[in-house]
């Protein structure tokens, strides 16, 4: 491609600064280039908490933005995952002992709906009705703390490792536990998206009775 072409395609383009939400410090998360504002939204970008913390160790977390709204010359993000590297799962795994996993799909308290992958590594091998009843406790106080808090404190105890400290002190009880950690959290849906699943879910509900009425 030669050097005029090049120039000209380039023209009119503009760097834009990615911005981290609120309750990660709207931290810069690096640049998108691009020739009109609307072609930067829903673009995403990966990170993870070591790098936005300063932090070497929490390098096993992964975040995932997505660009929501943009301005001038920044485009502004929102939460969408957090995710545990492959690694870091693995060397929780020994041999002789206990992964236990749940997996919940809940909506928030201001309506978000989310999914949360708690896991548990006991230190020895759980008999089943035990690691049921690990598995029963994950997902109570998984689904509490959704139920119970809107989508930003969610964002903040899972990050913060609140919900994996509670469910390590219940949890311990029934069989003792080396680790508990959030394997895996999403946003699935967001308020408006969930309120139009629903109106569709009634509207098709009315158009079934209104068919067994006309059976009638």
């Amino acid at each position: 491609m030669s050097e005029r072409s090049v120039s000209k395609q380039k023209r009119g383009k503009r760097w834009y600064t990615l911005i981290a939400p609120e309750n990660f410090d709207r931290q810069e998360l690096g640049e998108t280039f691009a020739n009109e504002p609307e072609k930067v939204y829903g673009r995403t970008v990966e990170t993870t908490l070591g790098e936005l913390n300063n932090d070497q160790g929490a390098n096993n977390v992964k975040l995932t933005f997505k660009v929501n709204d943009v301005g001038s010359d920044a485009a502004y993000t929102e939460f969408v995952q957090q995710e545990l590297t492959r690694d870091y799962l693995r060397s929780l795994v020994r041999r002789g002992a206990s992964k236990i996993e749940a997996n919940v799909t809940v909506l928030t308290k201001d309506d978000y709906r989310v999914q949360l992958q708690p896991v548990a590594f006991t230190t020895k091998k759980a008999d089943r009705s035990q690691e049921q009843e690990i598995r029963r406790i994950m997902t109570k106080l998984t689904r509490e703390a959704a139920v119970n808090h809107t989508f930003n404190e969610v964002i903040e105890s899972v990050v913060e490792g609140r919900l994996s400290s509670a469910i390590y002190a219940d949890a311990k009880t029934i069989y003792p536990l080396r680790r508990v950690e959030v394997q895996k959290f999403s946003l699935e849906a967001h308020p408006s998206e969930v309120e139009a699943e629903e109106e569709a879910a009634v509207d098709i509900d009315e158009e079934d009775v209104a068919l067994e009425d006309d059976e009638e």
